[in-house]
């Protein structure tokens, strides 16, 4: 392909407001263009990167003998209705109506239409196991679209559904789906971690998530620095050590706290130690209150309440709700003199606690020496907190570290979470109605492109593996107005498309700086430099990852490439 024939609008400058790396250069290169907030032209560039992740993605998903397809963009509502999550999955969810005032949805992902889709055509345990995926567009309209193709409206997306008659062949494909996508990752060139994952509005048991580590990744990863074990922070645990104390129980003690109104207040009230704290929170899940005690150095995490009542939502209070639903105040709150209808729980921390404060549940009083064995004897104990880093691994290997990362994939085993309100049902082998099975599994595809380049792009500009690189080659004649440069740049990108290689010849009228800028921006592995000693048969390559040059003669160009293709 000739430059002067594509649409590359470099840019010397950041866009403004642009803040991730990615975002940057992806615009200053010329592979993407805003259109509006939160949605992005793929230019020429972009959309050659796209087309071979997707050749990767169908290489891959058709060795593990899955289908590709393609099911509309526009959803009935009321699939999303009847499985529950039109109400649950809020304002993200895009909402529109056709002329017939019938509502319509624009697919964020599509575990419905699939089930509907399998339910309309599969009766039978005979013909599952099945899988089945497309590449596609998905839409979310995001409160605060940002980082370019990290977190916008419209994005790309492998998405792929199984279905299956029992467990056994769910596992299969769940491991074959997680085989399949750190194939795709290892060929992209990126590096990621395969991490325990939340399932959140997808629903669903087992769930692994992949993720590109990256300073600017809005999502926390907790590993160990001396095992294989990582976690998104949502689902990370630690090793609990219920460390026993000989202290003499102290009787419980009624304390006028005036004026003490949080952690910090209550702290330096009692002189104590925030982990001698008891701190007591309603949270509303799914509308039902719940009472949750920790420490207080330590903090609720949502998710593992939600997980805990398989709910969808899990929110804090808010100072009505706990005055009309605890008769209290925030800052006083305790599990004393509750309604049967407070469901109260407590952080298994708690239960190591000897002579601690707790809230009295009265406005301006807190209880001292406060023995959750002795006072609170039918307390129900559970993992609910947010790990710190230094806490020990879950395996016993190592401590926890936290870094940033990137969600670049993610797998779930449903089961029947869809299949049962949506009334997928088959024939097993002993002739009874039974909900098929179900898996999920995907891939952000366009995320792709920002993830590798947060991980690759250098102050120069974009760092493309070769195997999604949007050309092999850049051939760059430093001045096309000279016969002898011209020629031989025409004869080098025809011999090297010759031998099957994708290339990209600058034939620009413009100066030696402008096109050595504009190549270190677009990123692409080789370059190869046609100048001075061009009437000598004598041309510069430049590998882009390491800025290393070596001349050549063009007779022996064509092994250059192949030798130095095997270091990038």
């Amino acid at each position: 392909m000739k430059q002067s024939k594509m649409l590359i609008p470099t840019q010397k400058q950041d866009p403004t407001g642009a803040e991730a790396i990615s975002h940057k250069m992806l615009i200053r290169a010329g592979f993407i263009q805003q259109i509006s907030a939160g949605t992005y032209a793929y230019l020429p560039l972009a959309y050659r990167v796209i087309q071979k992740i997707k050749r990767i993605i169908e290489d891959e998903m058709d060795n593990s003998n899955a289908n590709e397809m393609l099911v509309p963009e526009i959803i009935p509502a009321k699939f999303w209705q009847d499985s529950g999550r039109y109400e649950a999955y809020g304002p993200e969810l895009f909402k529109l109506k056709n002329r017939h005032d019938t509502d319509f949805i624009l697919g964020p992902t599509h575990e419905e239409t699939m089930t509907e889709l399998i339910k309309g055509t599969i009766n039978s345990y005979k013909k599952l196991p099945l899988n089945v995926y497309q590449i596609q567009s998905k839409f979310r309209d995001e409160d605060r679209p940002r980082y370019g193709l990290l977190r916008s409206r419209e994005f790309m997306m492998l998405d792929a559904y199984s279905f299956s008659a029992n467990d056994d062949d769910l596992d299969k494909i769940y491991r074959e789906m997680n085989t399949a996508f750190r194939n795709i990752f290892d060929r992209v060139g990126l590096q990621y971690l395969g991490i325990i994952g939340d399932s959140g509005s997808m629903g669903g048991s087992d769930s692994m998530e992949f993720s590109a580590p990256a300073a600017v990744g809005e999502d926390t990863i907790v590993y160990s620095d001396d095992s294989d074990y990582a976690a998104n922070l949502e689902m990370a645990t630690n090793l609990f050590v219920n460390k026993k104390s000989h202290a003499e129980l102290g009787e419980l003690e009624l304390v006028e706290t005036p004026d003490v109104k949080n952690i910090n207040q209550v702290a330096k009230f009692f002189d104590v130690e925030k982990n001698k704290i008891i701190k007591s929170l309603l949270y509303m899940v799914d509308e039902k209150p719940v009472l949750l005690l920790v420490l207080g150095n330590q903090e609720i995490n949502p998710a593992k309440v939600k997980n805990y009542f398989h709910a969808d939502d899990a929110e804090l209070a808010t100072a009505a709700q706990v005055k009309d639903i605890l008769g209290s105040v925030p800052g006083a709150v305790g599990p004393f003199g509750l309604s049967d209808d407070v469901t109260v729980l407590a952080d298994e921390y708690v239960q190591g606690i000897v002579n601690g404060i707790i809230g009295a549940n009265q406005d301006g009083k807190h209880y001292q020496n406060i023995n959750p064995s002795r006072d609170l004897p039918n307390l129900k104990y559970g993992d609910f907190r947010l790990v710190n880093e230094g806490d020990i691994s879950p395996d016993g290997s190592g401590v926890l570290k936290f870094t940033k990362g990137i969600e670049i994939g993610h797998i779930f085993k449903l089961g029947t979470r869809y299949t049962d309100v949506l009334d997928a049902n088959i024939l097993d082998e002993n002739g009874r109605q039974t909900p098929i099975i179900m898996g999920s599994y995907g891939i952000g595809v366009s995320r792709l492109l920002s993830a590798i380049s947060e991980q690759m792009a250098d102050d120069n500009g974009l760092v493309w593996p070769k195997a999604i690189a949007p050309f092999d080659v850049h051939v760059l004649p430093m001045n096309v107005k000279k016969d002898e440069q011209r020629e031989l740049a025409d004869k080098i990108y025809n011999d090297l498309k010759a031998n099957g290689l994708d290339v990209l010849l600058d034939d620009r009228k413009e100066r030696a700086g402008v096109k050595f800028a504009d190549s270190d921006l677009i990123g692409i592995p080789i370059r190869i430099t046609i100048g001075k000693k061009a009437d000598e048969g004598i041309v510069e390559v430049k590998i882009r990852k390491t800025g290393e040059t070596i001349e050549t003669k063009v007779d022996d160009l064509q092994n250059t490439i192949e030798i130095l293709s095997k270091e990038i």
